[in-house]
Order: C-alpha cells, then structure tokens, then sequence
C-alpha cells in the first residue's frame, strides 16, 4: 500500500516534562476532611440543641432584665372574711357535754354578739360531720368563713333553719358533729366529797 505524503501535523515536537497528566487526590487527606467536618457539624448540633433546650425552660433571657418567677398555679385562693353580722345557731348532735356551749364561746370571741348566738342540743347525737347550714347564696361566704373559724368541714345550703335566734335577722346554723366530739371539753361531774359531815364514822 503506498504511503501518504506526510504533512505538517505528522510532525509532532517532542515536549519538555508530563504533557496532560493529572495528579490523582490523596485518599487519605480526603478521608480525615469529612471526618473533620462531621465533627464540627456534630458540635454546632450539639450546641443549638442545648440552647433551645435552655431557652424552652427559661433559663435564657434576651430581655437583659431579672427573670421573672413563674406564678404557681397551685395558690389557694384567700378565704372570706368572718361576717359578724349574722346571728348563729349551735346544735350539739353528738353525746358530747359542753361542745355547744364551747363552740359558742369561740364564736362570740371571735366578735359575734352574744346575744345573737344560741346554744342548744340537736334532736340526733349521732351527726357525722359537722356541717354550718346557710339559707341563701348570698351568706355562703359568710358560712364558710364560720366553718373555717370553728373547724367545720362542710358547709350546705338548705332553708331549713331560719331566724330562730333574733327575729329577721340573718342566720347561719351549725351542727356539730362526731369529727368534733373528740376534741369536746370534758364536763364530767367531778366525784362527791365523802369526808364531810355526811361520812359515817
């Protein structure tokens, strides 16, 4: 086969050094880069965690001032003022001497008139709880405040005690029951002196 009349470009200059060669990466310098940014991409994470963490629960502020304690939610609410006005009923329904007359004296101490506070024995003496009775909603605070003063533990609406002290005077009425009884004074008769002129001898 005859050959071709050669040209220019079948002459190629023999270049000095690599001619197009590239350099492959360093397997090991690429390796210890990602494990250098997942460490710091780890850390930020880490960061960002504990901060929204403390923001969430208070314990960071951007308003530069003093926190602001929280307000329980568990705040008992004041109790009513003792209402002196009203005249009160005492009912002993349990077999102990001398709780309503006790339970009255508290009562006036407190700054009730006496003369507007009665004493007297239940037709039960066998009452559960005792119990301040009021005959409208517009005295049930004033019921509750004399319960929390004689150491009630309920309180009750009911129309059936009425002005049974003073004539069209407001009233509240408290029956006295076995929770109190075994705090009751005792009014036991002390024994009779045997010495005296009526001893034998």
């Amino acid at each position: 086969m005859p050959e071709s009349a050669r040209d220019r470009f079948d002459v190629i200059p023999h270049a000095q050094g690599r001619v197009g060669a590239h350099r492959a990466e360093n397997p090991g310098m690429r390796g210890w880069f990602v494990l250098l940014w997942a460490a710091v991409a780890t850390a930020v994470l880490i960061a960002i965690g504990i901060f929204a963490a403390m923001l969430a629960m208070g314990r960071i502020s951007f308003d530069g001032g003093t926190p602001v304690p929280s307000v329980s939610r568990t705040a008992t609410a004041s109790a009513p003022a003792l209402d002196t006005s009203y005249a009160v009923l005492v009912l002993n329904a349990t077999t102990a001497n001398g709780l309503a007359a006790s339970t009255r004296d508290t009562i006036v101490a407190a700054g009730f008139d006496g003369n507007a506070v009665a004493a007297s024995d239940a037709s039960t003496q066998d009452f559960p709880a005792t119990t301040v009775y009021y005959k409208t909603e517009a005295d049930k605070s004033a019921a509750q405040a004399l319960a929390n003063l004689i150491g009630a533990t309920k309180i009750a609406l009911s129309d059936q005690y009425g002005d049974d002290v003073v004539a069209g005077q407001k009233q509240l009425t408290v029956v006295l029951g076995l929770d109190l009884a075994k705090n009751a004074p005792t009014t036991e008769p002390t024994p009779a002196d045997t010495s005296g002129d009526g001893s034998q001898g």
